[in-house]
């Protein structure tokens, strides 16, 4: 008997046994999907993040006065008490450091309105300070007008830099360059406005205006806490640019060489290999979960196969009398089993790849096909019916023939 036909018949048997095996199957979907779907929605978002990750660039340094990422069990009173990094230290790091270049600050001062004339924004603009570095620190590029230079910051010029959804909701129908928008009431003039980047995560990364931070400093204080970017000058040089920084930095600070530092360092690595920690958990969750259901099926599987052999013991009977093997017999019930695993774990895989992309359609991220996952899944099912499928298959061939017809 070829397998093409021992397969047919396994596919009559259930059939004939409809609400039987469509509760098997929907088990069996159940559990492939809770793995297939947690598998998918983490590939998105790691799609999402890596392509997140590009939008900044690859060399770029990160220093901080609280972690970028908090992970449990760090106490945020620790870093609240740390000594704010100020303008004048971010200055002096500047100044200091060889390696490094682009240093510049990274810090929203206010989300407040901006107007035009009679147009005026939703309160929901970032007021940015920054320097003739940020762009690039950030990959935005200038669509229109110039990036600030050196002098805009020696004079605490009021110009800006404005982001695309500003524009749009300013200048409809006029070119932005060159005119006088209003922040909080002060006047500044467009020297540039940026292309659009998009959303990341659904918050857009176009709402802002960037201001030389020596004018806001002049308005809102020099010594409040910033963020300050620096750019190693190349993916490889990284390393060194943070012993650099740290080493620096520490002395700035007058940290103890005792004590650890009081300030965080990040990276595009280093914000990577947080994620990936929690996409692990995510990963875990869903292996745990789906082999629960999935061990749940799998002893339902053999249980609808002894009930079978159970039902069909006449017709193993018959079958033996006109010549069917034990291998025959084994064959059979064995691809019955596998069959019923195989129909529930591709309906399974079809639903938990569409329901996980549904967080790439959210994200408008790329759509992602997890192939790893959906052929460790075809393989997975064939393990869990031969496993819970063997013993009914060994228990039907193992019936005697003249018993078997007897049976009623």
């Amino acid at each position: 008997m070829n397998i093409i036909e021992v397969f047919r018949q396994a596919l009559d048997s259930i059939r004939a046994n409809k609400l039987r095996s469509s509760l098997t199957l929907l088990a069996i979907a159940v559990g492939v999907f809770a793995i297939i779907s947690a598998n998918t929605a983490v590939l998105v978002l790691d799609t999402y993040f890596k392509d997140t990750l590009s939008l900044m660039g690859g060399d770029v340094i990160t220093v901080s006065k609280y972690p970028t990422i908090r992970m449990g069990g760090e106490s945020w009173e620790e870093f609240r008490n740390r000594e704010d990094i100020t303008i004048d230290q971010m200055e002096r790091l500047e100044d200091l450091t060889y390696i490094t270049e682009g240093v510049g600050p990274n810090r929203t001062y206010r989300t407040t309105r901006v107007s035009y004339n009679d147009e005026e924004t939703e309160p929901n603009i970032g007021i940015l300070g920054g320097n003739e570095h940020y762009l690039n620190n950030n990959a935005y590029d200038i669509e229109n007008g110039r990036n600030f230079m050196t002098e805009d910051m020696d004079y605490a010029r009021s110009v800006a830099i404005i982001g695309a959804d500003v524009r749009d909701a300013l200048f409809e129908r006029e070119q932005a360059l060159g005119k006088t928008i209003r922040v909080e009431g002060r006047p500044y003039t467009i020297i540039g406005v940026t292309e659009a980047k998009g959303n990341v995560f659904g918050n857009t990364m176009d709402r802002f205006v960037v201001i030389p931070y020596t004018n806001l400093a002049g308005i809102y204080g020099k010594n409040q806490n910033i963020g300050v970017q620096v750019r190693a000058g190349s993916v490889d040089r990284i390393e060194a640019a943070i012993d650099e920084i740290t080493g620096v930095l520490r002395a700035i600070r007058k940290v103890d060489p005792a004590n650890p530092n009081d300030f965080e360092i990040s990276t595009n690595e280093t914000l990577g290999n947080a994620f990936e920690s929690f996409t692990g958990i995510l990963y875990i969750i869903g292996f745990v979960i789906g082999g629960i259901v999935l061990l749940g099926a799998g002893i339902g599987v053999m249980n609808i196969m002894l009930v079978s052999v159970s039902e069909r013991t006449r017709e193993i009977g018959v079958r033996k009398a006109v010549g069917a093997t034990r291998k025959a017999i084994v064959s059979q019930f064995l691809m019955e089993s596998i069959a019923i695993c195989q129909i529930g774990g591709v309906i399974g895989i079809i639903v938990g790849a569409a329901l996980g992309n549904a967080a790439a359609i959210w994200l408008d991220s790329t759509i992602v096909v997890p192939w790893e996952s959906a052929v460790g899944g075809v393989i997975g099912m064939t393990i869990v019916g031969v496993v819970f499928g063997v013993y009914p298959a060994f228990k039907a061939a193992q019936l005697d023939p003249i018993e078997s017809l007897r049976y009623e």
